[in-house]
């Protein structure tokens, strides 16, 4: 029986747990619950988390632009996020592979065609893909969308059955609920102009995303034919939980 191949989005916030520290408890739940679905299902990852990972271990010195910290940070972090990764999915009995890929790869379409077919190899043997963006080289995540339109295009080029993208919302609410501070999830949608007119702006606080990058995501997935859940990746069991309808979350058709 033929796989279902699922693409999962984690941002800043997932992995830290909202907090400045990379969470190995966090990795280890995704693990957990790819490692329980792997007989149904094939995982793909992209991953934010690099800067975070590297304000763990250093505080650079420095005269350049913001933009050029950040960078080298990622630089110093990928490594290390990428073995928090390995270190925890192998004790699980997973395999797990870096691609660093940039939005330019997504214009060309021999890149294109060298990342689909790498990303097919090694997940016909077993291996897990983590994407991040190359943000030593390249500056989109740092400067807008927290990994979301990489997750979204990398979906639609991999054809994928479902995009999760994990963030720390049950989904997205409404915006009546949200201003009167009881908020309620959007369950279902099928117009996505009726999403739209529900989001705010707002930034996540670890992120560089927010709401508005998610929707341009789904988007994206939704020209591509391609399902789009959004849910609360700060919950334990966060995948498992939403294919058994045992939480919240936003699905757009």
């Amino acid at each position: 029986m033929k796989k279902k191949r699922i693409l999962l989005k984690v941002g800043t916030n997932t992995l830290t747990r909202e907090t400045n520290h990379i969470s190995r408890g966090k990795i280890e739940d995704i693990g957990r619950q790819i490692e329980s679905l792997k007989n149904e299902y094939e995982f793909i990852i992209v991953s934010s988390g690099a800067i975070a990972a590297a304000r763990q271990f250093v505080k650079l010195e420095h005269n350049g632009e913001d933009i050029n910290i950040k960078q080298a940070l990622a630089s110093i972090g990928q490594p290390h996020l990428m073995r928090i990764f390995q270190e925890n999915f192998r004790e699980l009995g997973l395999f797990t592979s870096q691609c660093l890929l940039s939005y330019s790869d997504f214009e060309n379409p021999k890149s294109k065609s060298n990342i689909k077919n790498t990303i097919d190899v090694l997940v016909a043997n077993n291996f897990i893909p983590i994407i991040n963006e190359n943000d030593t080289v390249a500056t989109d995540e740092i400067k807008f969308g927290d990994n979301d339109k990489l997750a979204a295009l990398t979906a639609a080029l991999l054809e994928v059955d479902l995009l999760m993208i994990a963030t720390n919302t049950d989904g997205v609410y409404t915006k009546k609920t949200l201003e009167g501070n009881m908020p309620e999830t959007i369950k279902e949608v099928i117009d996505m102009n009726d999403l739209i007119t529900e989001v705010g702006d707002n930034i996540s606080s670890h992120g560089t995303g927010g709401m508005q990058s998610k929707i341009e995501a789904a988007t994206i997935a939704k020209d591509a034919g391609i399902e789009t859940w959004i849910l609360n990746g700060l919950k334990d069991n966060f995948i498992t939980d939403a294919m058994h309808g045992k939480s919240n979350f936003t699905k757009i058709k």
